[in-house]
């Protein structure tokens, strides 16, 4: 039986470690997949992007629906596309990406602890990431967070591998690299690099007796990231230039200033205050990790004093990105998945002290009692709550059952194992990831996609017509079985209803598409055909006859983008 013992102090080999660990991650992050569609907000965009690389073959340029889109580099939607490609199940595919940064993450992390401490703490690396809640959830979503952590992780494994294993210049080329990658994935690739702060004090004497042809290594450094970036953004600027087209520019600018340097320095949404990710992030994403901070702390400190490379160098990183991402106003949550594999890696070499004192131990016993016994809780809710009986009469099932698994399946886990505070817990973490890939997936995935909705606009409305939706979202247009159009992305809500019943007048055979909310003013609901609710409002499908008469004239007329759909998702 998997024991504590066995996970604390083991001393398997690296072969069977790694494969173990590698086979228990691809159950927990690979659970459902293939079970459900890409779901609000980034993923459809995402897959649409994906998909509509592979119908037009345009890759350089993503394209949402005919519409550029400049919000972020093309990595993750490339990914998509490949597999996609490959496998011709955009259902499929879309999760890919996520899958496998997630499996090169844990990989990552335990040889990474390996290298620098024994076998046994690289086992414990890899499950303490593996586990860490923000890290899991991210390798379940299409989104580019995840690719990110790949990146990050992957540069921070080099640069340890340089500073601390002393393995090459090679592996500190790797770390810039691979900081290059992260950049061209998302902006803040670069906090890969940030373990070079702290290695200014850990390796000062090396760096004071460092000889010229040292120095000029080093400093060969970002070169070898510019090259990394150069792999898109020269194609790309070279596209622009030879196009002149406005809208390329555009795209240039957007994405090279107004989504880097602007959205850290001058952030207009998620604005948060300093102390955010304190007080609201790490707590319950950093779970279960989370609850040993004082004592981490605690151990961080006699770090100091005993000049531990490693853990100094991890410590310094851990402060740096966490000080980076700070200093910008816009904060989101998902912002720290990067900073997980670098706190698994700090905490694994103590987790053995750790769990042999009192309340450490208790508080990861009492954490796996506690979750399934919430979700026992939530049964007679489920059963007998009206309000909450109305919140999931969409599902494809009663949710009782699942929760009901659950808590019997986790407390018996944990009976089984209630002499075990480490094992106990991530048996009933296992569980839980099991219950939500497996069974909440197909439960949630009607009420979380508009494929009734576009189902119904394709029986309704004639091959030959043409259906214009009204502030579009990408998942309508992911599902659609027939060419649509839509307004620019960032065009007013107010102005897209007049535009649209003007444009309904203009020519026969049309049809509009849109929210009940958005439509009023210009169209009589009572004159439409309605379609379901989905994003908390009524969707109906109108034509000319439904225009009001008082619907105001649009202050400017906007050209609609025209997407027609080649492969059916």
């Amino acid at each position: 039986m998997l024991t504590d013992t066995l996970l604390l102090h083991g001393s398997r080999s690296a072969r069977q470690d790694l494969f173990w660990l590698l086979l228990l991650a691809l159950v927990v992050l690979g659970a459902g997949l293939g079970l459900r569609d890409p779901w609000p907000a980034d993923e459809p965009r995402f897959a649409l992007v994906a998909k509509q690389m592979v119908e037009s073959g345009q890759w350089l340029f993503p394209m949402r629906g005919g519409e550029l889109y400049p919000d972020k580099p093309p990595m993750l939607m490339w990914l998509i596309a490949f597999f996609y490609s490959l496998t011709g199940s955009l259902k499929l595919s879309f999760l890919l990406p996520s899958l496998l940064a997630g499996l090169g993450c844990v990989a990552l992390v335990y040889d990474a602890a390996r290298r620098l401490w024994d076998n046994a703490t690289g086992l414990r690396a890899g499950l303490l990431l593996l586990f860490t809640v923000q890290f899991t959830v991210q390798a379940h979503l299409a989104q580019i967070d995840a690719l990110l952590t790949f990146f990050v992780t992957l540069g921070l494994y080099g640069f340890l591998r340089f500073l601390v294993c002393q393995d090459g210049w090679r592996w500190y080329y790797l770390g810039w690299f691979a900081a290059g990658l992260g950049i061209i994935t998302k902006g803040v690739g670069i906090i890969a690099a940030l373990v070079l702060l702290p290695a200014l004090w850990t390796h000062w004497q090396a760096i004071r007796q460092a000889s010229l042809r040292q120095w000029l290594k080093a400093m060969a450094g970002p070169l070898v990231m510019l090259l990394a970036i150069s792999l898109w953004l020269v194609p790309m600027v070279l596209a622009v230039a030879h196009s002149g087209d406005p809208l390329h520019l555009a795209y240039r600018d957007n994405i090279l200033f107004r989504q880097t340097v602007t959205r850290y320095a001058n952030a207009w949404h998620h604005v948060k205050p300093f102390w955010y990710y304190l007080t609201n992030v790490i707590p319950p994403f950093w779970l279960p990790l989370s609850l040993l901070l004082p004592w981490l702390i605690w151990q961080g400190a006699k770090a100091v004093k005993t000049g531990n490379r490693a853990a100094l160098l991890l410590m310094g990183y851990l402060l740096a990105a966490l000080l980076f991402f700070s200093c910008s106003p816009g904060k989101r949550g998902v912002y720290m998945t990067p900073l997980t594999p670098a706190l698994a890696l700090l905490a694994a070499p103590w987790l053995s002290l750790l769990l042999a004192r009192r309340w450490p131990a208790r508080l990861f016993t009492g954490l796996a009692w506690l979750l399934p016994s919430l979700f026992l809780l939530l049964v007679p809710a489920l059963l007998l709550s009206h309000q909450l009986d109305k919140l999931t009469a969409e599902l494809s099932g009663p949710a009782w059952p699942l929760a009901l698994s659950l808590g019997v399946t986790g407390l018996l886990a944990k009976l089984w194992l209630r002499r075990q505070p480490l094992t106990g817990l991530l048996a009933v973490l296992t569980l839980l990831w099991l219950h939500y890939g497996l069974w909440a997936y197909p439960l949630l995935n009607p009420v979380r996609t508009p494929a009734d909705i576009m189902a119904q606009v394709d029986a309704r409305v004639p091959a030959q017509d043409e259906v214009l939706i009204v502030d579009f979202r990408e998942q309508l247009l992911l599902f659609a079985g027939h060419p649509v159009l839509h307004y620019p992305y960032a065009m007013n809500d107010k102005q897209q209803a007049p535009n649209a019943a003007v444009w309904l007048k203009a020519a026969p055979g049309r049809w509009v598409l849109g929210q009940q909310a958005r439509l009023a003013g210009c169209f009589d609901p009572a004159k439409g055909e309605a379609l379901g609710n989905r994003h908390g409002d009524e969707w109906l499908l109108v034509r000319s006859d439904a225009i009001l008469a008082d619907c105001p004239a649009p202050e400017e007329q906007v050209a609609p983008y025209r997407y027609t759909p080649t492969r059916h998702y």
